[in-house]
């Protein structure tokens, strides 16, 4: 892949704590339109690439960019008005609001949109979402699937040209996984960049085009899922890990 074709780009990005490691000159690319998966071990560096795209933490070597762009400067409400959405492995919704106020804030202030603008695109969501029935519902009240919904519908009232998506998959059954599957089909299909941590595997699978996976900071594979998951050195670092697709 081209630095020309890309979207997001990470160059040569490192990041310590202490003795520890968790990106080591990592480069990767993301294209717009383009749904990939990052899988790895717990330690590997996945959510604090997530941090370092989003603006929560700087690298200590190397850039991101964005459209070719440095965007090392610019802060995560920045970062989140110029297009990138990031969900949380565990939801942060504000819970004293109901659900409609959540995708609101976000539509107001993440993708700075008017107020009939907000309206419209918060009603446009919550029905994509499968959330409409809980618009006026407090957003504390809700369960894990539908705080999973939540997450996402408040990632796109954004707005987001990069979307960044933290285990929304974990802790839900396969019926409910199946049902998130066809909420991220529906956004797949527009020109967001989807990149997805997340460790139920097989719902990887059904979505991405690309995985790549991570360990000790480094990039251990990259390419087709069904050939990164079968790679040795990948099976060998998910030691103890049900990685069948």
């Amino acid at each position: 892949m081209t630095a020309e074709a890309s979207l997001l780009e990470l160059a040569d990005v490192s990041k310590r704590f202490g003795r520890i490691t968790v990106a080591d000159s990592l480069s990767l690319r993301f294209k717009a339109g383009e749904t990939v998966g990052i899988v790895g071990p717990n330690g590997a560096g996945k959510t604090t690439l997530f941090a370092m795209i989003a603006g929560d933490l700087k690298p200590d070597a190397g850039d991101v960019r964005v459209d070719g762009r440095s965007i090392l400067q610019l802060d995560p409400a920045s970062r989140c008005r110029m297009g990138i959405a990031r969900t949380y492995q565990v939801p942060r919704p504000f819970e004293n609001m109901t659900v409609f106020e959540n995708l609101l804030v976000a539509a107001y202030r993440g993708g700075q949109l008017s107020r009939p603008q907000g309206y419209a695109a918060a009603a446009r969501i919550l029905e994509e979402t499968g959330l409409s029935q809980d618009a006026n519902r407090p957003a504390g009240r809700l369960g894990l699937l539908q705080r999973k919904r939540l997450e996402l519908a408040r990632g796109l009232a954004t707005q987001p040209r990069i979307l960044l998506l933290d285990e929304v998959a974990g802790g839900l059954t396969d019926p409910e996984v199946a049902e998130l599957l066809q909420i991220v089909d529906q956004v797949r299909q527009r020109t967001v960049a989807i990149v997805w941590v997340e460790h139920v595997v097989h719902a990887l699978t059904r979505a991405v085009s690309r995985i790549i996976c991570l360990a000790g900071g480094r990039l251990i594979a990259e390419g087709d899922p069904q050939e990164v998951l079968a790679n040795p050195e990948v099976k060998e670092v998910y030691l103890g890990v049900d990685i069948d697709a």
